[in-house]
């Protein structure tokens, strides 16, 4: 049974990451997974727990793909840029055939009532995801690699912009230059925010000896 329910996940995700939760019905993911909707009824109690088991899903994928690896390197900007050029673009990666239904999601479910789970479900992930996002960049100010004042809560606002903006770029856009692009945007937004650690290095350099 274990093996059908992850058989069922992995062509639930890459639905969900083509269509949107507005595909993932039960008849559609029976279909896809080569079996019946009361098949698929004997692992998922309801579209909605199908729905909130495949985000955890994806959470499991994009973990594996590019942030447990990010994690091993030594906190920093290392990690930081690790984890981010991981991100953008992590759907081909990790064998979907769509985009990111996370970054889908925050708009297909923006108008969904609040006490909806799969919409409170989706909230959390994002909320978790930009905590993480914020830890990584304030271990760099740690360790002294962007500098000290840094408005980390602002950094992450800005990065996320630059993650949708590659989001649409590529997946509806087509934009061949997404990717460089998004690097692009990423590496400015690093070094603005390396100023002062910038105007410290050089200070040193030129600092007479006696």
């Amino acid at each position: 049974m274990k093996n059908t329910k992850g058989k069922i996940l992995a062509e639930g995700a890459d639905l969900l990451s083509v269509g949107g939760f507005a595909q993932v019905t039960v008849g559609v993911l029976a279909q896809r997974a080569g079996m019946s909707k009361s098949g698929l009824f004997a692992h998922f109690g309801s579209k909605e727990e199908v729905q909130l088991d495949l985000m955890d899903e994806v959470v499991r994928m994009s973990s594996a793909c590019f942030v447990d690896p990010a994690m091993r390197l030594a906190p920093g900007l290392a990690r930081l840029r690790a984890l981010v050029y991981g991100w953008f673009g992590w759907t081909g990666k990790a064998g979907l055939s769509g985009g990111c239904p996370i970054a889908a999601g925050l708009f297909e479910l923006d108008d969904v009532a609040e006490s909806d789970p799969v919409r409170q479900r989706l909230l959390s992930l994002e909320e978790r995801w930009r905590e993480l996002l914020v830890t990584t960049t304030g271990e760099a100010v740690a360790t002294g690699e962007l500098m000290r004042n840094l408005d980390v809560d602002q950094f992450v606002w800005e990065l996320c912009g630059i993650y949708l903006n590659h989001h649409v770029s590529e997946r509806f856009l087509h934009d061949p230059a997404a990717v460089t692009r998004a690097h692009t945007a990423f590496e400015a937004l690093v070094e603005r925010s390396q100023v002062e650690v910038n105007a410290l290095t050089k200070k040193k350099r030129n600092k007479p000896k006696r």
